[in-house]
């Protein structure tokens, strides 16, 4: 006689015939890929002309022109004509090229920032994650002898800066929002750099953790508030003269 098939045995038969098909569709299936970095930028000033504004940065304040240095082209910030409150020239045609129809909040909140030159990488439309670095030179300065790193700089001009200053000795990480400056955090030692030496200054990010390395030496980390998505560029102060050189921006994948 043929005993009845009982509930819980008729669970275990389906489970045994349906596994297979779960298994082969789950194979089938393709695994997601992440998000792919985007290239390495590594700004070369190869055709950029001596005396001339730099082709593959955008100054938006105070007076930035390609030099050379040891026979190399370099990008200098000349703080000695610097003018509080003196944007760069040409400002409104460079911010429309870069920010289309949002370019008057940006050019706004530039006018506010004025007694810090910046110049934007023209080939970088969103650093999110990554590192940027660059070499400087403190050449001279009287009131500052900076150098620093612009990033997340948005279509309304806010950004964040991280900075070296010589007339400190201190890298120092600000914040830059509607028109106010604001100190975020400064590395815990001091670093007395000699002027006319080259040195090497790198920001690190990736979600909202923030790393500031100095000649390869781990000098100040803090948790930002938000996630950066911005152009980058570099940062000066006042009448500071400093030297860029190898600025290159590296992005990690998502």
């Amino acid at each position: 006689m043929r005993l009845p098939v009982l509930p819980l045995r008729r669970a275990a038969l389906a489970a045994a015939v349906l596994a297979p098909a779960a298994a082969h569709a789950q194979a089938a299936r393709p695994a997601a890929r992440p998000v792919a970095a985007a290239p390495v930028v590594r700004v070369d000033l190869a055709r950029d002309r001596v005396g001339r504004e730099p082709t593959s940065f955008v100054p938006m304040v105070g007076n930035w022109v390609v030099t050379t240095d040891a026979g190399r082209k370099v990008v200098m910030v000349d703080g000695r004509a610097w003018k509080r409150g003196q944007p760069a020239g040409g400002l409104a045609d460079k911010a429309r090229a870069i920010y289309g129809a949002r370019h008057e909040d940006f050019i706004d909140n530039v006018k506010a920032f004025a007694y810090f030159p910046i110049a934007v990488a023209r080939d970088v439309p969103d650093f999110r994650n990554g590192d940027v670095s660059l070499r400087f030179k403190m050449i001279a300065g009287t009131l500052d002898r900076c150098a620093g790193i612009l990033f997340d700089v948005k279509p309304d001009g806010d950004y964040l800066a991280v900075r070296f200053n010589g007339t400190e000795d201190n890298v120092v990480l600000w914040t830059f929002t509607d028109g106010t400056r604001s100190f975020v955090k400064r590395g815990a030692q001091n670093f007395p750099l000699e002027l006319g030496t080259w040195h090497e200054l790198r920001a690190s990010v990736h979600g909202t953790d923030f790393k500031a390395y100095l000649d390869g030496q781990l000098v100040l980390e803090h948790t930002l508030k938000a996630p950066v998505s911005g152009k980058v560029g570099l940062w000066s102060k006042t009448d500071s003269m400093s030297e860029f050189a190898d600025f290159t921006v590296t992005p990690t994948a998502q």
